[in-house]
């Protein structure tokens, strides 16, 4: 049974510092939103040295791993979408954070619905961080990185998609391809698109209505909800929602040399909030839905973000960090469930300001008050230097460097379906 009914409100913008009157954010770089930037000591803009010995270094990088090892690493699941009781956890699915990897940074999330009336399969509120189904992230699909590991499912074996949320519109997180396919599938009900500021005319291009389309600047928030009819009890739906707030991160945009920094970049917090139950003749609701003692959930995307600058004559604890992460963590509290970028780091002095090695993401886990991590952004393409089987290593060792237990921050396979 499909849910029909979107509604979505401003919340209260959650800037831990509050702009003077007509003050432009720091991050514009002019007043109009029309460029912007990286506003700490963290971040530098790459240097032309750098690039030219990066260039050497890719050279001679193999873009084409051992099917072999990758079979063996990075083993494929067919998603089951976590529709029935974990056998890890023993979880059951309506009381659970669902967290599908889908590959690279693409991850479907379904939040909890606790079986209050007893949608069809315990249906929660769904979320589709940074799809990208296309083989390459290029601008043509003749050249450029070409995938490595397959998506574990097509597109139109996603389940109903309620609402899809994009980082930033590089090649690997935002593919129009992927995104004008989910519309296409469902004309009647397109998902509602969350993406920062500037990206607006991309978004609406695709076939989003610009009722759908929510174009959003560090610290804004909706609250987003559906309706989703009972399957138990006949002429009422259960509303369920989530507060969505853009939040910063250190990275850049352009999808062609001309337009870097013309559009925003952003990590972002999905905040559950209580489910109320409604009268679907009337409209009216009729009681705010008994949680027995359940918590709301809170998930976390990082995207795709640097936390410093590390020059090859510095030790990276030495560092400036982005401040922003301890904001996110002061003012979300904690997170149930970070998803954080781990891939994509090296050669460090040119990829640190803009990608996490996994000391980085260790250190935004700790930031943000996480108490679970899943590592991203790795296993997918060759974008840098580093062997593809190296991040989840170094991300074990770094976790066991900062005593955090290793399950608590991981890594899972491509469609697997992790409960928290």
């Amino acid at each position: 049974m499909a849910s029909k009914t979107f509604n979505v409100a401003e919340n209260p913008n959650k800037n831990p510092h509050p702009l003077e009157n007509g003050k432009k954010p720091d991050h514009w770089v002019k007043a109009d939103a029309s460029s912007f930037t990286n506003p700490w000591p963290s971040w530098r803009w790459i240097k032309a040295g750098e690039i030219f010995r990066t260039a050497l270094k890719m050279a001679r990088v193999d873009m084409n791993p051992d099917p072999k090892l990758v079979a063996e690493t990075l083993p494929l699941r067919t998603p089951n979408w976590g529709l029935e009781t974990d056998p890890k956890t023993k979880k059951a699915p309506e009381d659970s954070i669902r967290a599908t990897w889908l590959g690279h940074a693409c991850f479907l999330v379904e939040f909890p619905n606790y079986g209050t009336t007893k949608t069809e399969g315990n249906r929660g509120l769904r979320i589709l961080f940074d799809p990208v189904f296309s083989d390459r992230c290029s601008p043509v699909g003749f050249m450029g990185p070409k995938r490595y590991t397959k998506p574990p499912c097509k597109l139109e074996e996603l389940p109903e998609i309620d609402a899809i949320v994009i980082s930033h519109n590089h090649y690997d997180h935002l593919d129009t391809h992927s995104i004008k396919t989910l519309v296409q599938r469902s004309p009647d009900r397109i998902p509602h698109v969350f993406a920062p500021l500037g990206n607006g005319p991309l978004v609406k291009s695709l076939g989003i209505p610009e009722s759908s389309a929510h174009i959003m600047d560090w610290w804004d928030s909706k609250r987003f909800e559906i309706d989703v009819p009972s399957a138990s009890q006949p002429g009422t739906s259960t509303v369920l929602g989530v507060d969505i707030t853009c939040t910063p991160c250190q990275h850049f945009s352009g999808r062609m040399w001309h337009d870097n920094f013309k559009t925003l970049w952003a990590s972002w917090s999905i905040e559950e909030v209580a489910p109320k139950s409604k009268n679907s003749a009337t409209g009216s609701v009729i009681d705010a839905l008994n949680l027995a003692g359940k918590s709301l959930s809170k998930v976390f995307f990082g995207g795709d973000t640097g936390y410093r600058t590390v020059p090859d004559d510095k030790d990276e604890n030495e560092v400036p960090y982005c401040p922003a992460f301890k904001d996110i963590g002061n003012v979300f509290g904690s997170f149930d469930l970070a998803l954080l970028p781990i891939g994509a780091y090296s050669p460090r002095p040119y990829m640190s300001p803009v990608h996490c090695s996994p000391s980085d993401s260790v250190r935004i886990y700790q930031d943000i008050k996480a108490k679970k991590g899943l590592g991203m952004h790795w296993g997918a393409w060759v974008l840098t230097a580093e062997p593809f089987t190296e991040p989840p290593q170094l991300l074990a060792k770094e976790c066991q460097k900062a005593g955090i237990p290793e399950e608590d921050f991981t890594v899972c396979e491509i469609g697997e379906t992790v409960f928290f």
